[in-house]
């Protein structure tokens, strides 16, 4: 993944966070997994489509974590 990529992935993760003001508890983890994971995913598979595996894993993960 070249660098612009990975700074469109940066900075959408950012308002992604920066928009869980009113979010539960539940929610915030959820999104922090999925950001997580697709930044995670990224830099294993070096492509869009581990980015994009590793936030739908990272997100199911964060919202079970968030359950409890």
């Amino acid at each position: 993944m070249d660098s612009k990529a990975k700074g469109i992935v940066v900075a959408l993760s950012f308002l992604a966070l920066a928009g869980c003001g009113s979010m539960s508890h539940r929610d915030t983890d959820t999104v922090v997994g999925a950001g997580v994971g697709a930044a995670a995913g990224a830099a294993i598979t070096g492509d869009v489509g581990g980015a994009v595996a590793g936030g739908v894993v990272g997100g199911v993960i964060g919202n079970q974590v968030g359950k409890h």
